[in-house]
């Protein structure tokens, strides 16, 4: 099995789109992370969930959680106000590495390997030629051990 087999359509966003669009489109799909694309549409970085929830903590809660049980819910349901204004870019750690991208021809195996040493739970499929990258789809690290498992027996 290759690459551009296991890779299916996943959602993605650019740097320069709306982060509130980005946290409903990861919520109504109940996605653990988007992939980002840069300016020119190639892979630049994923967007865990997580971190878009950080952005909607105030800082002083992420701090001492705490102080979390003293904010009512009328504030609490405020909290995605703060993505209000926001493009992807800015929730984006300084540290967020490039996404893994496997060659189509990449094996299941090469691309689990990819995943493991990345630490990601996405692995962009994408084919380079001249005119640049061209983004064939996404394996997630769910669909991979799913994939994986498949091939396993089962011990009885």
């Amino acid at each position: 099995m290759r690459a551009r087999d296991l890779a299916v359509e996943y959602e993605s966003v650019r740097v320069d789109d709306d982060a509130l669009e980005a946290a409903r489109l990861m919520a109504e799909h109940q996605l653990p992370g988007l992939l980002v694309l840069d300016r020119n549409g190639e892979p630049k970085a994923i967007l865990p969930a997580s971190q878009v929830i950080k952005a909607l903590v105030p800082g002083y809660v992420i701090e001492d959680p705490a102080l979390a049980a003293v904010i009512d819910e009328k504030h609490a349901d405020r909290l995605c106000e703060a993505l209000r204004g926001r493009r992807v870019g800015d929730l984006l750690s300084d540290k967020a590495a490039r996404p893994p991208i496997a060659d189509p021809d990449d094996t299941a195996l090469e691309v689990a390997a990819l995943m493991a040493q990345a630490r990601s739970p996405l692995v962009a499929v994408a084919r380079r030629d001249k005119a640049g990258l061209y983004l064939l789809g996404v394996i997630t690290a769910s669909q991979l051990l799913h994939r994986l498992l498949g091939y396993a027996e089962p011990h009885e």
